[in-house]
């Protein structure tokens, strides 16, 4: 029970944190555009092949308040990390598992 009280709060927080810190972690988030522009070669830059996507540009398309943009793009960024990870320990955890019932 101590585990999933553990797990929720870790949940809780991690969301509130890609949700809300988001938005204040910088103004500029994109550090390799923000040198380009300051150096003068930013001009030169190409879209990347991924610059129509959902998330590009560190928000949600279609959501047009860049606070509520950002802070959704955070939020689906730590489901995404925190389902891919659990799933990748769960794999892990029952692979291990058949391997120490093999040595039995």
């Amino acid at each position: 029970m101590k585990s999933r009280k553990f797990f929720a709060v870790f949940l809780l927080v991690s969301l509130l944190v890609a949700g809300v810190g988001s938005y204040y972690a910088s103004s500029h988030p994109d550090g390799l555009e923000y040198v380009a522009a300051k150096t003068g070669f930013g001009d030169s830059a190409k879209d990347s092949a991924t610059s129509d996507s959902p998330f590009a540009d560190y928000g949600v398309k279609g959501v047009d308040n860049a606070r509520l943009s950002g802070g959704l793009a955070g939020v689906v960024g730590t489901l995404t990390v925190l389902v891919l990870a659990g799933g990748l320990f769960l794999v892990v955890r029952r692979r291990s598992g058949d391997r120490t019932g093999d040595e039995a």
